[in-house]
C-alpha cells in the first residue's frame, strides 16, 4: 500500500512510501537535505517497520524536537500497516 504524509517542524515538505508485507519500499522525501534523505531512504529500504520505528524514535535535528526520520517513524505509527 503507498502512503504520503505531510510532516510538520522540519525542512521536508512531504514524506512518501510503499509498504509491502510489513517492510518499507520506495520511501522518498520532497524537500530537505537532499544527501541525507537520501542516504536514509537507502538505509531503511526493505527494513521492517517495527525495526525502523525502535532506531528511529525521538532522532532530533538541531534544536528541533523531531527531525526527518523522526516523522517517517510518526506516519509510520500513524498507520495499521500489519
Amino acid at each position: 500500500m503507498h502512503y504520503e504524509y505531510i510532516p510538520k517542524g522540519v525542512c521536508s515538505k512531504k514524506i512518501e512510501f510503499d509498504i509491502i508485507d510489513g517492510k518499507i519500499k520506495n520511501l522518498a522525501y520532497t524537500g530537505g537535505c537532499n544527501g541525507n534523505l537520501k542516504a536514509i531512504s537507502r538505509l531503511v529500504e526493505n527494513m521492517r517497520i517495527e525495526d525502523i520505528i525502535a532506531k528511529c524514535k525521538n532522532v532530533r535535528c538541531r534544536e528541533k524536537d523531531t527531525s526527518c526520520i523522526d516523522q517517517l517513524v510518526r506516519a509510520l505509527e500513524d498507520i495499521d500497516y500489519k
